[in-house]
């Protein structure tokens, strides 16, 4: 995620933002340029039509905006609503994290090296594998190790997360079960467990539910009939300015359609993306400050 000033104006009128948008952008909008000079030249220049000839007009162009400006407000509200809510959760699991490490810390007695190292690694590996399971998937290697037995089980899951959430469940009972803690605080670890798991869900549900196909079929279907009538409508009214004309056109409408497929899937490592790898990072610091009293805590 970039950091920015939002009052610095021109530092962002002239950004280049992101190089996967204008990467995607970049060949579109020269097929533009060249398609529009190529319509005016034939129009103008071989067919010689000018507006009595062949009278353009802007007029539909300016009701099928209308109609196009409603979608892609619709389209970028949904996109945005995704990647706030994917922030919320991050959010939540940021607080989650320090009042598990809060009680865990607090319930265990001061002594007790082993399940202290075991919860603090523990949860630090649970946002890890987090973060890398909505993207392409857990690597066991940078995940903190705790002993090859845990390691190995770790390893044979599927779903890492998982895994580690029922590794943290299977701990807490144990401790219940040699009257380390009480039934009392049971209860409290297993809400704050539990949260784990609903977080993972949702940020799944966010990642594994796109936008529906129909919807992102139709707008991409409507955004290439819109442009690429766009020249005859200008034509004889602005002459060869309407390359320039259409070029400034799709780049508005393209950047727009463009940054809502980006922020549709938070979870990646695109510059609109959350900050998930930073927070990762936060987590671990709270959490061995809280668990193992060392490390400087640091706000989100």
């Amino acid at each position: 995620m970039v950091d920015y000033n939002p009052k610095a104006w021109f530092s962002l009128i002239f950004h280049a933002y992101s190089r996967h948008v204008m990467r995607t952008l970049r060949p579109v909008l020269i097929f533009m340029v060249v398609y529009s000079a190529v319509a005016c030249y034939v129009i103008l220049d071989v067919f010689r039509l000018h507006e009595k000839d062949f009278h353009s007009t802007i007029g539909m162009h300016s009701l099928l905006g209308i109609v196009l400006g409603l979608f892609l407000v619709f389209r970028t509200n949904s996109a945005y609503d995704r990647w706030w809510e994917g922030r919320k959760l991050w959010g939540s699991l940021v607080n989650n994290t320090r009042n598990f490490a809060h009680k865990i810390g607090a319930f265990l007695p001061a002594g007790d090296a082993e399940n202290r190292r075991f919860f603090s690694a523990m949860v630090s590996n649970f946002t890890v594998a987090l973060k890398e399971h909505l993207r392409r998937g857990v690597n066991v290697r940078d995940l903190q190790e705790v002993s090859p037995e845990i390691t190995d089980r770790i390893q044979a899951a599927k779903h890492v997360p998982n895994r580690i959430s029922t590794l943290m469940y299977e701990r807490v009972n144990e401790l219940y079960k040699k009257g380390d803690i009480s039934g009392d605080q049971l209860f409290l670890l297993d809400k704050e467990l539990k949260e784990f798991a609903d977080i993972l869900g949702a940020c799944e549900r966010i990642r594994n539910t796109p936008i529906p196909y129909s919807y992102t079929m139709y707008i991409k279907k409507f955004i290439f009939i819109y442009l690429i009538t766009l020249p005859f409508g200008f034509v004889t009214l602005t002459g060869y300015m309407t390359v320039l004309i259409v070029l400034l056109i799709s780049f508005v409408i393209l950047s727009v359609e463009l940054i809502a497929e980006e922020i549709e899937d938070p979870f990646g490592r695109d510059i609109n993306d959350l900050p998930t790898d930073e927070l990762a990072t936060k987590i671990n610091q709270n959490v061995n400050e809280i668990i193992l009293g060392s490390g400087a805590q640091q706000g989100v």
